[in-house]
């Protein structure tokens, strides 16, 4: 590998909740390393997602969705999408197409102080009747910020990737590569892990449930009477009892169900056959104590 002819650096990818930034960064590494949902907040976590190739390597951080926050956790996290924007190469903001510009979006470039450049990349077209309509989006969007370039994309249809990607090449600096070709993700097993309980928690209850719940990985052990099998233990905390009552579900339809589903993740991460068991219990408001924050993982050197 020639150092003058190799590309590598790094990518914050920030933007209001809901704009498609985790299945971007999905997308462009090739692998899932962040959970997506419907659910806004679904990131909680800065998660950075390595793209290797011939000719570059590209860590993307994907980032918690920034929004007015009500909570201390919320404020964890938007303080952890902004320091994201820190010691990168290149900066995406994300937003989709508008008539309007958003208030979300307006507050959070007028807080981007930045040198560095910032590509707008206007994600989820596919959504829209008419591609010309885009226009609309960009000119609003044009007059708050000096963006450095402007991308229309589809990260479901694929859409305009590869230009977006060249360009962010030509910002890049000639450098080593920093990880191993083989790495996708900075995070652990046991992160995916209790990632991938969530996101199944996520899509499977509703209201304030998705928003209530952390989840952590206890244990991960050899299975002792299989050895082909690996023993992992899991605790899902919620806020309230009867939070606990919709996880659990009538006579543990719903705890069975989250299994199920989380199974099928965890073994692909694992790369094994694996018991999973699952305890719910409850940590009253967890998501304003800053001790059981840190307890949960959410400490500002974690997000």
């Amino acid at each position: 590998m020639q150092i003058d002819t190799f590309k590598s650096g790094f990518v914050a990818v920030i933007g209001r909740p809901n704009v498609g930034k985790s299945t971007f960064v999905n997308h462009m590494v090739g692998k899932k390393i962040a959970i997506i949902s419907d659910k806004p907040q679904t990131t909680r976590n800065r998660i950075l997602g390595i793209l290797t190739t011939k000719e570059a390597q590209i860590a993307f951080t994907d980032t918690p969705g920034i929004h007015k926050p009500h909570t201390e956790l919320g404020r964890r996290m938007v303080h952890a999408s902004y320091e994201a924007t820190s010691g990168v190469d290149c900066i995406l903001f994300m937003t989709t197409p508008v008539k309007e510009v958003l208030k979300g979006d307006e507050i959070i470039l007028s807080n981007l102080k930045t040198k560095l450049p910032v590509f707008l990349v206007i994600n989820k077209v596919d959504q829209l009747k008419k591609f010309k309509d885009i226009d609309l989006t960009i000119a609003k969007y044009m007059n708050l910020y000096p963006f450095t370039g402007i991308y229309p994309i589809s990260v479901l249809e694929n859409k305009n990737l590869d230009h977006l990607y060249k360009d962010i090449l030509t910002v890049l600096p000639f450098g080593p590569k920093y990880y191993p070709d083989e790495m996708s993700s900075d995070h652990s097993n046991r992160f995916l892990m209790a990632e991938a309980i969530r996101e199944k928690i996520l899509h499977l209850t509703s209201e304030e449930v998705p928003h209530s719940i952390a989840c952590v990985i206890d244990h991960i052990e050899e299975c002792p009477t299989n050895s082909s099998y690996m023993d992992v233990f899991a605790t899902i905390y919620v806020e309230r009892d009867s939070q606990k009552k919709i996880i659990l579900g009538k006579n543990g339809t719903m705890i069975k169900a989250i299994k199920t589903a989380s199974m099928q993740d965890i073994k692909k991460i694992l790369n094994s056959k694996i018991h999973l068991e699952l305890w719910v219990k409850v940590k009253k408001d967890w998501k304003d104590r800053p001790n059981d924050l840190s307890n949960l993982g959410y400490t500002p050197d974690s997000l």
